[in-house]
């Protein structure tokens, strides 16, 4: 499992002192990744089983992992799970995750549990601005939490954007009211421009951005693609690299078949700022 390992000793007196040991061929080394993965992980996992453990992974960002990779990895599970050793891998990422993992391989949907996370409901949303401001002393009022819930949808890094702006800009040092949150929505949606978004849509390609402008297009998303296609002056053929790509990317995804949706909230109407959409 390691392709070569070397000590040195600096010694005063006597010089220096080196170990060198040449590689052993063994479990993992076959230098087929889907084969050397699943040994290496399985060797971790009986290691652990010899101690009464259990292992656990968690990824983030899923969505990036190249498709020799992710299919690696769920060669590597299956064999896992086959053998019913203690690891366990726990990954987070956009939509497209399933569709990826099946691409991947056919049976990923058999191996793995997919929960939809997604948005916080009205009264999590609701909980997530006003509980730790209580903590503080400091009260949201109902309209004040109303406005934050419409202007986010639930989203929670733009509820913990927009929360933390509203602090900022709040009159009444124990109340939040409907002016402080209206006073804070230009700030906040700055911030989100200038970050959140603007590094998304840096990476596209001059016909990825045509793309999604040609989405925003129609309003609020999900959004039919022959429409977009149509949009564009082109067929669903035509624009299927471009389509995929941005869903490789992360900023797309297929909720049904001939379907296509924005992955986060909002970025419909960032485009239609910074596009011209």
């Amino acid at each position: 499992m390691l392709r070569s390992f070397q000590l040195r000793w600096n010694l005063p007196e006597a010089g220096s002192l080196e170990v060198t040991l040449d590689p052993v061929a063994g479990r993992a080394d076959s230098g087929a990744l889907d084969e050397d993965l699943a040994d290496l992980l399985s060797e971790v996992a009986e290691m652990a089983s010899t101690s009464g453990k259990g292992v656990l992974f968690t990824l983030d960002e899923v969505q990036y992992v190249t498709r020799e990779d992710l299919g690696a990895l769920i060669v590597a599970l299956h064999r896992i799970s086959q053998n019913q050793l203690p690891l366990v891998v726990a990954g987070a990422g956009l939509p497209s995750v399933p569709a990826l993992a099946g691409e991947a391989k056919s049976y990923a949907e058999r191996l793995f549990r997919f929960l939809d996370i997604g948005r916080l409901d009205e009264g999590e949303a609701k909980a997530a601005l006003a509980t730790p401001a209580e903590a503080e002393g400091v009260t949201w009022q109902p309209d004040a939490l109303s406005l934050a819930m419409d202007v986010t949808e639930g989203y929670p890094y733009f509820l913990q954007e927009f929360g933390t702006q509203t602090w900022d800009v709040a009159r009444d040092g124990a109340a939040i009211g409907r002016g402080d949150v209206e006073a804070a929505i230009p700030v906040a949606t700055y911030e989100l421009d200038s970050g959140f978004f603007r590094v998304r849509i840096d990476r596209t390609t001059d016909a990825e951005r045509s793309y999604l402008t040609a989405m925003a297009a129609h309003g609020e998303g999900p959004y039919n693609s022959g429409a977009v296609a149509a949009r564009l002056g082109k067929t669903t053929r035509q624009v299927g690299p471009v389509r995929d790509s941005l869903i490789k990317r992360g900023l797309c995804y297929a909720p049904a078949h001939g379907v296509i949706a924005f992955t986060v909230p909002m970025f419909d109407q960032f485009v239609r700022r910074q596009l011209g959409a």
